[in-house]
């Protein structure tokens, strides 16, 4: 059965998505099954591993309201051990139409069941918001991993997402852990960038994983040319970073490496 591991924050432009891509990448080259869940109408997850989303028949958005299945609407990305379920811009409107349904808060919970024993781990790349639909991905995840950019305002709004997932553990998915805090757009040329890791790493002390993510030129190209970096420049920092993260998921999961 698969680990089903959110990834989330409210705020917009900590390296969500970025993760979601490349951590995933980086477990499938480990060969570990991975499935990304596109849980974001901006849909860049989807963009991002070279799919046109003009093309895109089935999304999560038909799985959410319509009731397709989520074999039906996922997708085989290049790299062999990786599928995307994708996200769609009508997305933005599902939450309306959630509302009046039933258990509304576990329906992608139910969409991602009907797939959790075909993959090792389930990354959900949240939008930046703390809207219905990342409640339902909060309250299908085991775990949670709160990307943190090594920026000044790095730990504004963090106090409310741990709010949201308190609410959640209490009242929806007990289970729900936080795997970590990463660090994400790290220059260590910059005080900035070091006093945030340090004030990160004061804060939350083990939660917070020990790879740090640099700026990295090539892992902002990569998404262009619809790849994960590792796809791209295998020997770029942002490429070797994500796979050190992704063997530190592993190990603090207690998974022997594959490859």
């Amino acid at each position: 059965m698969a680990k089903i591991i959110a990834l989330a924050n409210q705020k917009g432009g900590v390296g969500k998505t970025t993760t979601a891509i490349n951590l995933a990448a980086s477990l499938a080259v480990l060969e570990y099954k991975v499935l990304i869940v596109d849980a974001d109408p901006q849909a860049n997850a989807t963009s991002g591993l070279g799919f046109d989303l003009r093309e895109v028949e089935n999304s999560i958005y038909e799985c959410i309201v319509d009731g397709t299945s989520a074999k039906e609407a996922t997708l085989q990305t290049e790299i062999e051990h990786l599928h995307v379920l994708p996200s769609h811009i009508d997305l933005v409107g599902a939450e309306i139409e959630m509302l009046n349904l039933p258990d509304r808060e576990k329906v992608l919970s139910k969409v991602l069941e009907q797939v959790r024993d075909q993959y090792d781990f389930i990354l959900i790349d949240c939008s930046p918001s703390l809207g219905l639909i990342t409640v339902n991905a909060l309250t299908a995840a085991d775990s949670v991993i709160i990307p943190v950019q090594c920026e000044y305002f790095a730990l504004e709004g963090l106090g409310k997402l741990l709010n949201t997932i308190k609410i959640i553990q209490s009242r929806l998915n007990p289970e729900l852990e936080i795997e970590g805090f990463l660090l994400t757009m790290y220059d260590s040329r910059l005080n900035l960038s070091n006093q945030v890791v340090e004030e990160v790493q004061r804060h939350f002390q083990d939660m917070v994983f020990k790879t740090l993510v640099s700026r990295n030129i090539k892992l902002s190209e990569a998404p262009s040319y619809g790849k994960a970096v590792v796809m791209y420049d295998a020997t770029s920092k942002g490429a070797i970073n994500y796979l050190n993260l992704a063997r530190e998921l592993l190990k603090k999961n207690n998974l022997a490496e594959k490859k």
